[in-house]
């Protein structure tokens, strides 16, 4: 930015090229122009928000189940700012022509306790069944943690349950619900919570087959 006062000038005002001149406190102040000025609406911005409000709509599908779900973060962080911290933009796909969530990525729990390995999830007659590995052998794993599994349905609904891991090398938990099929199912998950509540392990994306 420059500031005169020409005698042959006088008072300047307008714009021309990259350059904008108004007269300020009997001065002649002329700035340049952005070189690239921002669009709101640009196609990457659109883009931008499209992926926020999707995370927050994931937030709020999932009811109360992340307000426990990322016990190890900072104090000063709530639930809410941990999981869209873990989630944006990592769970977007934008592969496509609008983004959408791309659910085998998102986190819905966060700590340090072992990941649980999840190797069957079928759906029957009374609903979604979870076969989990317990891994009672491992020092950091105990046998009254707390295994926490949930689905989200298509239709909206959210089914959960949860009981203690056991200490049988194989578990077994059933998310209720009669007549379920697999097509029904937008996304489900699984964690362990410790018994005290004060961790967790990295959720478990299960495809339900």
């Amino acid at each position: 930015m420059s500031k005169s006062q020409n005698p042959m000038t006088g008072h300047m005002s307008g714009s021309m090229a990259n350059f904008a001149t108004y007269t300020r406190f009997g001065k002649n102040i002329i700035r340049s122009k952005a070189f690239q000025p921002k669009d709101a609406n640009s196609v990457s911005q659109i883009a931008q928000r499209a992926s926020f409000k999707l995370i927050v709509n994931a937030y709020q599908s999932f009811g109360g189940i992340t307000d426990i779900s990322f016990p190890k973060r900072p104090e000063d962080q709530i639930p809410y700012n941990a999981f869209m911290a873990a989630n944006l933009p990592s769970a977007i796909d934008k592969s496509g022509a609008t983004p959408v969530i791309d659910y085998s990525k998102m986190v819905v729990s966060n700590g340090s306790l072992p990941k649980v390995t999840v190797p069957t999830a079928t759906t029957g007659d009374a609903g979604i069944t979870l076969g989990y590995k317990t891994d009672v052998l491992d020092p950091k794993v105990f046998a009254n943690d707390e295994v926490i599994a949930f689905a989200l349905l298509k239709s909206g609904e959210l089914i959960l349950n949860r009981k203690p891991r056991g200490n049988e090398p194989v578990g077994t938990i059933t998310l209720n619900y009669n007549g379920i099929i697999a097509a029904n199912v937008e996304c489900c998950y699984l964690f362990v919570l410790s018994a005290d509540g004060s961790n967790a392990s990295d959720s478990t994306y299960v495809e339900v087959v």
